[in-house]
């Protein structure tokens, strides 16, 4: 599970940390002399070549003799790109994945077309455009349910309580993709904040999240950043200038050509500069994310806390070569306040995107504001190390879907378990300090049978504590809604925990104060 999210990770990675240059001249000058060759093989060849195809090939091939974020966008990464750093997109407002060979909707957005046309979780789209949806994955599937706005597209939903599958046409509209989902009070002064990635809402959207959080009572604050791949440079430079006094080194840019050696401080005063703060990152939290990591700790304004990042410290530059095509190039590597560079050794490119750790000889040392030994390549190596293992059968268990779907039922009243504590047409349900117990895991353990779900004792023994987490969160979500099941999910989050016992007592760290 863990390899097959960071390989998801890859497109993410290499569109981010963008900054785009409209100086295109010698790019058009690339693409007449790729032109002229492709003309030639067009006329050629001895069977058809798609002109457009032959261009674009050339140019990807040029690119990966340079590097793994080099890379060329093609008019559907493009638009892709731009959806992701807009954060907006035109389509219908579901939140969808693949189980095994379904495609279930999650969950509806409230207040977009599908929310309004009754589209419901757990429903299943068989087909669309009357194509079936069993050989699509979970991003083909996304590609073909977006598109202009205004346009129309037909889905079959197939749903439990409906004998038969049934069409719905729904007409696109802006649908905006949130980068900060989730912002909750862990208890009366702990706040959490969840940065899904950075785009050009990431700073309005954690302002206007910390201020609700701030009404509440919050006092501190847990920052997660985990499998958050990053996205525009500047974001992450807004993100860190809340919690820096002004003048405070965030990061600092140098590549071969001058033009791209800057240093970037914090600009501004009166945010959250004294609030304790740990900062939450994993293998999968990359770029804008480990600059912001970088910043809280070599300023020594708070702990980081999680498994070691992704280590991506390079910079890229975006040229469009025409409309909707463009190239990513890498132009300049980052330094975090301390003077280091964070990038992995990418010579093996398979170690490189699976995290695997490849880093060669000794790593570069650099000291933090406070006199704190922190090290250069391989990624942010945190302060304190909280290591995440999840059991085989657990991850099967989320593949197929069978959490989503006993919740939903137990949520019906259609389980015995469900049945005895809320009786259907009594209006009994339980309130937000219902747990799932032994009796809801054993109640779950018969949900599998019924659906001949092969697994042995010893595996799901093994696996309990997870499984027990799993169905808090899904049962919370189908009760009330996925914020609500994330709440109760991180009150027992190893790397949350952590957070908890090791938070600062102060606004700062103490000028050298060791882990």
């Amino acid at each position: 599970m863990r390899k097959s999210l960071l390989t998801l990770l890859i497109v993410a990675l290499v569109l981010s940390s963008f900054r785009f240059s409209w100086n295109d001249d010698p790019w058009d000058r690339s693409v007449d002399k790729i032109s002229q060759m492709a003309e030639i093989v067009e006329k050629s060849y001895f069977e058809a070549a798609d002109r457009q195809e032959l261009i674009h090939s050339s140019i990807r091939g040029m690119l990966l003799t340079l590097d793994p974020h080099s890379y060329f966008l093609d008019p559907q990464s493009y638009a892709r790109m731009r959806e992701d750093q807009s954060g907006k997109y035109a389509g219908l407002g579901i939140q969808i994945q693949k189980q095994e060979d379904r495609l279930i909707v999650i969950a509806p957005i409230e207040g977009t077309p599908a929310w309004r046309l009754g589209i419901q979780a757990g429903d299943v789209i068989s087909h669309i455009e009357g194509e079936s949806t069993k050989p699509l994955s979970s991003f083909d599937a996304l590609q073909r349910l977006r598109g202009e706005r205004g346009t129309e597209v037909t889905i079959t939903l197939v749903r439990e309580s409906v004998e038969e599958p049934f069409d719905v046409t729904i007409v696109r509209e802006e649908i905006t993709l949130y980068s900060v989902p989730y912002a909750f009070m862990l208890d009366d002064r702990t706040g959490y904040v969840f940065i899904r990635n950075f785009a050009e809402t990431t700073a309005r959207e954690f302002q206007e999240k910390m201020r609700e959080l701030a009404g509440r009572g919050m006092k501190r604050l847990i920052l997660d950043l985990r499998y958050n791949a990053g996205g525009p440079l500047y974001q992450s430079l807004e993100i860190s200038d809340e919690f820096l006094s002004r003048g405070a080194l965030i990061v600092s840019i140098k590549g071969r050509n001058v033009h791209y050696n800057r240093e970037f401080r914090a600009m501004r005063d009166g945010q959250y500069e004294t609030m304790p703060l740990v900062v939450l990152i994993n293998e999968g939290s990359a770029s804008a994310s480990e600059i912001v990591a970088g910043a809280v700790m070599d300023n020594d304004r708070g702990y980081v806390v999680g498994e070691e990042s992704f280590g991506k410290g390079l910079v890229q530059t975006v040229y469009p070569l025409g409309p909707n095509t463009a190239i990513a190039l890498t132009t300049a590597k980052y330094l975090t306040p301390s003077g280091r560079s964070i990038q992995k050794d990418y010579s093996h490119l398979e170690d490189y995107f699976l995290a695997r750790d490849n880093t060669s000889g000794s790593r570069e040392v650099r000291y933090t504001a406070g006199g704190r030994k922190v090290m250069g390549q391989g990624g942010i190596t945190p302060d304190f190390v909280v290591e995440m293992t999840l059991k085989p059968l657990y991850l099967e268990m989320r593949a197929k879907g069978v959490f989503f779907s006993y919740a939903r039922k137990f949520a019906a009243r259609q389980t015995p378990l469900a049945a005895s504590l809320f009786p259907p047409g009594t209006g009994a349900g339980p309130d937000k300090s219902f747990r799932a117990d032994r009796r809801t895991v054993e109640d779950f353990r018969a949900y599998l049978r019924a659906l001949n779900f092969d697994f042995a004792e010893n595996r799901f023994e093994e696996a309990s504590a997870e499984i027990l987490r799993e169905l808090d969160r899904e049962l919370h979500a189908s009760f009330w809604n996925v914020e609500e099941g994330e709440r109760v999910y991180r009150l027992t989050d190893p790397a949350v925990l952590k957070a908890l016992e090791v938070m600062p007592s102060k606004p700062f760290l103490e000028v050298g104060q060791s882990r």
